[in-house]
């Protein structure tokens, strides 16, 4: 059963004005006080507050600020829209790939995708703080229920048992935060629930495979207490979601540790298909203003909504800023005009070499294909993905057009049916079999009529990238394919050259922002920067 997504849409935005307060500049501050004059003591006391204070820590993936659009920054000196946690990740993880180039020339933006960006970028470190705020939003819920507290405040009852689910979710949050921060940055710093706020010890530093060690350790663990696949509010992880994260470490094992966990892929990759989820009949649905409803594909969604949950980042950001040129914005897209800023290169539509497949929805009138200037929005073509329209036409809640209503899905069913697959090329336990057939399912519901006798890896990675485009996995796939950095698949401006070159290898870990390395003296830069 999934209520109305309206209603934890709601609680969620209220929550973001005024609980659970975090302000973040550096290291040092990564766990502060709330700057508002609610404090854990009256928020956790009684019951009737914990759904807003946990509602908080999931609106710490959608909201940049404690009022609408970003207003007052969760982050000091960075822009509430600017460092929207799926804004960012699309910027780290997409923009550097072959599936998008940006017009835009905001600060350091340009050397994300021409791989040439530094310790000073105001975006990776957006990214980075956005991360260890969302970890503080974590870890200050997470101290405040432990068992002690939670009998000390009297919750017992039905309100036990949830305030226990509330408390596993909130550690998968925090471990994905920490997830992401294990993919871009390697050795960070670790704060956890027993960092208390305003502590003069900087945190120590972790290196990434004991990184890996406890995001994997936290999400075997919660998987026992968050509630059953499919059982949740819409909205909210429960066990599929720690599953498929946990499906995804392992398949990137190789490059965090060095380890094979191929047959750990299959294992987690099976306990979700056997949850029941089943693929959205008409993929272009998965990426509408209505896409919450009859919706059994994705697993874990960041919800965004045009009246309850505003922000320029967000689905707002992924259907505005691909608009431009002649796309007309409004029939096309159900919004009050384009922003002329994100488009893809030429490689990544050359993925596409049959007509029939609906994914490779290309908008081509006055735009190139080649991009000669990166800066003008005619220069490459516009990719159409989210639309702040439903499925039935109509517009998106918002009156004026402006803010979206799209969910962003972090997980869903087809990466894992990719997933599964891909592990099972790699030598894992899975059945050829059945990874054959669940490649085959996705590219009936894509268009295609005719099924494929065999796969092999480089299918994969091609598949990956026309089935989920945009869906911010590219940059972590090509890293493991060694196709990120290397000479061995260039697309159009890649090193900063218009034919595309290899970069230094360096270069598949962001480095830790400048400052931080100043504040903390326990952390050590990533090599080349």
């Amino acid at each position: 059963m999934k209520p109305n997504k309206n209603i934890f849409k709601k609680i969620t935005i209220a929550a973001a004005f005024g609980l659970l307060v975090i302000s973040t500049s550096c290291v040092k501050d990564l766990e502060q006080e709330p700057r508002t004059g609610v404090t854990s003591t009256n928020v956790f006391n009684d019951f009737a507050n914990y759904p807003n204070a946990l509602a908080k820590v999931y609106g710490g993936f959608a909201n940049g600020g404690q009022e609408s659009n970003g207003g007052s920054s969760d982050i000091n000196g960075i822009d509430g829209n600017f460092s929207q946690y799926t804004r960012l990740l699309y910027t780290l993880q997409t923009l550097p790939t072959d599936e998008a180039v940006i017009a835009w020339n905001d600060g350091t933006l340009q050397t994300i995708h021409k791989m040439t960006w530094d310790s000073s970028s105001e975006f990776i470190a957006g990214m980075y703080y956005r991360i260890y705020t969302e970890i503080a939003f974590c870890n200050e819920f997470l101290r405040n229920v432990t068992d002690e507290k939670l009998a000390s405040n009297n919750i017992t009852g039905d309100n036990l048992t949830e305030a226990k689910y509330m408390r596993a979710e909130v550690r998968y949050l925090r471990a994905l935060s920490y997830y992401y921060a294990l993919d871009l940055y390697g050795n960070v710093p670790f704060v956890d629930e027993s960092y208390l706020p305003g502590s003069i010890t900087p945190p120590q530093r972790i290196t990434r495979a004991n990184l890996f060690n406890f995001v994997e350790s936290e999400l075997l663990a919660v998987a026992n207490d968050m509630k059953d696949a499919r059982t949740n509010v819409y909205g909210r992880a429960d066990k599929a979601a720690a599953w498929s994260l946990l499906a995804r470490l392992y398949l990137n094992a190789p490059i965090y540790n060095g380890s094979n966990r191929n047959n750990d892929v299959i294992t987690y990759c099976d306990k979700v298909i056997a949850a029941g989820y089943s693929l959205k009949p008409k993929y272009a649905d998965l990426f509408l203003a209505d896409n919450d409803k009859n919706n059994s594909e994705t697993i874990f969604p960041i919800l965004f909504d045009g009246v309850h949950i505003q922000t320029s980042g967000g689905s707002t950001y992924m259907v505005h800023a691909p608009v431009g040129g002649s796309m007309p914005s409004e029939s096309m897209f159900g919004i009050n005009g384009g922003w002329g800023g994100i488009r893809t290169t030429k490689s990544y539509v050359a993925l596409f070499t049959n007509s029939s497949d609906q994914r490779g929805n290309f908008y081509t009138n006055g735009q190139n294909l080649e991009i000669n200037n990166l800066g003008e929005f005619t220069d490459g073509y516009a990719f159409i993905k989210y639309k702040n329209l439903t499925s039935t036409g109509q517009f998106g809640a918002d009156s004026a057009k402006n803010f979206c209503d799209a969910d962003i899905p972090l997980f869903r069913l087809a990466d894992i049916y990719l997933m599964y697959a891909e592990a099972t090329l790699r030598g894992g336990n899975g059945n050829s079999a059945t990874a054959l057939q669940y490649i085959n399912n996705i590219r009936t519901r894509a268009g295609y009529t005719t099924p494929l006798s065999s796969i092999n890896l480089d299918f994969i990675l091609d598949e990956r990238g026309r089935e989920l485009g945009w869906e911010m996995t590219r940059r972590t796939d090509l890293i493991r394919y060694g196709k990120f950095t290397t000479g061995a698949y260039l697309w159009p401006w890649k090193g900063g050259i218009k034919d595309g070159k290899s970069v230094e290898d360096f270069r598949n870990l962001y480095p830790i922002p400048a400052k931080d390395i100043v504040a903390n003296p326990n952390l050590v830069q990533n090599p080349g920067y």
